[in-house]
């Protein structure tokens, strides 16, 4: 074997172990996990595994338009639930999802593959364009920007009026061409939501674009970055004020800003003026679209703690303890109905295991064949989405893992704690019923993802993956880093063989539907569903340590120390009542 060859087989010995040690972290090419804690980065970023620049190849996954696997055309019979048009107070407004690309850019944004700017097409007669629209390259095109029509009995007070003129935001310059981005100037008591955006110097025709009069608008804050260079900024916009009873509605334009993310922004969002109940869905309609969406939950294959129903829980020994009582606790009725109903968390009262070790072990592992998702139903952004919580319950956390470099370091009984809720919510608009984004909870944080970037079973329905003992929800197989410098908790999910349908579920709670709906006794426990549990964590923080040698000891317990206290689980949770988001956002 002369010399040249030989290099070259030994270049492709390293390619060949360098892909099998990818694998063996259990990292997925093609999907990459990442969440706000990780510090991996797509290996489809600015620089290849290998350390060279990517070249500015022109294919993107925004060149391809995604189409969720399942979206049903046709829905049980109810009030306004996916017809297309919503009645604010006087002005309709659609979706348009379908769009005619303006201007891109390949490279910048996230993962260093550019963004792209577009302008709403097959607009529904007498409906006005509000906004341009723009997303990142890095994912299939999958959006939306509202439209409206004035439909109000003024004509003196019309609800939509033309801009008086533009000012020029930006222009910024590609290979190909040069967008001028435009801000319209609306008349005294309207706003403007969102830019024209236009190839060339002139300014666009004052007709072109609708702004709202102010008693439908709301204030926005800008959110996610969709690009950036040379000090100029695009991001997404939503309602400042997010809840089940804000009146904000997410229009889907985006802002352009010279400079950072600042607040407020220069555009607005609209606001509902009319009932938001009148445009959520009925119970019919809420099993629908469970069937057409619920998640498959799988377990990470090593996972000894496993989720089960509440009244599993409760009638296989589980125990309400009184502060004070301690040597006096009392079994749980079934659904609950003699656990305190106030609205304390006081600490007072909390839940445990049964005391016999045996059963207390038993139970601890959880029963999947009882396991039922608990589904909170709300309105979002004016009552034109509805949040689909789907609520887990664990009877037992496991302990965490935390990564030095390269060894994987056990925490003992860090990260332990008795009763674990987790979610996922299903974030469906109440114009089209189409599934648009699922929230994967994470460890008291988590992160909303576009159904184009989820993983489907069988091309049908969403997959979730619950991670090691500590059961965090993500979106694809992995492993995830949470920490810095390569020292950190992790999150460890794969596609085990147990499975958990969250299909199968019990509607606990939706104001909007009145007594319609009987909330169960234990889910006005506001409670602890745990107790704190008793560990010194200096000692637990040594044992850990003592795998490690050298500078692998250097900072570890300054970064675990630094964890959220969700990781730590040094006391059992509350249950999701109890929680901001109930009644709020996500995040």
């Amino acid at each position: 074997m002369n010399i040249k060859m030989g290099v070259n087989v030994g270049i492709v010995w390293v390619c060949v172990v360098l892909f099998m040690a990818i694998q063996a972290m259990g990292v997925s090419i093609a999907a990459a996990p990442m969440d706000q804690f990780s510090e991996n980065k797509s290996i489809f970023g600015k620089k290849s595994i290998f350390g060279k620049k990517r070249s500015p190849s022109r294919s993107r996954p925004i060149d391809y338009t995604f189409k969720l696997p399942i979206a049903p055309t046709s829905w049980p019979e109810g009030n306004g639930f996916a017809g297309g048009i919503l009645d604010l107070g006087g002005l309709q407004v659609s979706q348009a999802s379908t769009f005619n690309k303006v201007w891109g850019v390949y490279n910048g944004g996230p993962d260093n593959q550019g963004a792209s700017v577009y302008e709403p097409t097959g607009i529904p007669q007498g409906f006005s364009m509000l906004g341009s629209y723009s997303q990142p390259n890095n994912k299939p095109l999958f959006g939306y920007v509202l439209v409206a029509k004035d439909v109000s009995s003024s004509t003196t007070n019309r609800t939509l009026k033309p801009p008086v003129d533009y000012t020029l935001v930006s222009n910024t310059a590609t290979q190909d061409s040069t967008l001028y981005i435009w801000l319209p100037i609306a008349p005294n008591g309207y706003k403007a939501l969102g830019h024209v955006v236009t190839t060339t110097q002139d300014k666009p025709s004052l007709n072109k674009i609708m702004c709202v009069r102010s008693d439908l608008t709301d204030q926005c804050e800008s959110s996610s970055w969709i690009w950036g260079s040379n000090n100029l900024n695009f991001y997404n916009v939503r309602p400042i004020n997010r809840g089940t009873q804000a009146p904000g509605v997410h229009v889907g334009t985006f802002v352009a800003q010279n400079g950072g993310n600042t607040n407020p922004p220069s555009i607005s969002c609209l606001k509902n003026l009319n009932s938001i109940s009148k445009i959520m869905p009925n119970k019919n309609q809420i099993e629908a679209i469970l069937q057409s969406y619920s998640p498959f939950l799988y377990l990470n294959s090593a996972e000894e703690y496993l989720p089960s129903s509440v009244n599993w829980f409760f009638s296989n020994g589980a125990l309400l303890y009184k502060k004070g009582q301690e040597s006096n606790p009392i079994p749980i009725a079934q659904n609950g109905t003699n656990l305190p109903q106030d609205p304390n968390t006081d600490g007072a009262y909390w839940l445990d295991l049964p005391t016999d070790i045996a059963n207390k072990e038993r139970v601890k592992k959880g029963n999947l064949q009882s396991a039922e998702s608990y589904v909170h139903v709300k309105p979002m952004f004016g009552g034109t989405f509805t949040d689909i919580a789907m609520w887990i319950f664990y009877p037992f956390n496991g302990p965490g893992r935390a990564k030095v470099e390269f060894i994987t370091v056990k925490l003992g009984r860090i990260g332990e704690h008795v009763g674990d809720w987790e979610h996922v919510t299903l974030r469906v608009s109440n114009l089209d019923g189409k599934l648009w984004q699922v929230y994967f909870s994470q460890h008291g944080n988590g992160q909303w993802i576009d159904s184009s970037q989820l993983e489907f079973q069988n091309d049908k329905r969403p997959v979730v993956y619950a991670s090691l003992h500590g059961h965090a929800a993500y979106p694809h197989a992995g492993l995830v880093l949470i920490g810095k410098n390569g020292v950190g908790a992790i999150d460890d999910t794969n596609k085990g063989n147990n499975v958990m349908d969250m299909g199968k579920f019990v509607l606990v709670s939706a104001d909007y539907l009145g007594s319609q709906i009987k909330e169960p006794a234990w889910l006005n426990f506001f409670r602890g569903w745990g107790p704190h549990v008793d560990y010194n964590l200096d000692d637990e923080l040594k044992n850990a340590e003592k795998v490690l040698i050298g500078k692998l000891k250097d900072g570890f317990e300054k970064i675990i120390r630094g964890l959220p206290k969700e990781v730590f689980g040094e006391e059992g949770p509350t249950g999701p009542k109890a929680k901001i988001n109930w009644n709020g956002d996500e995040i």
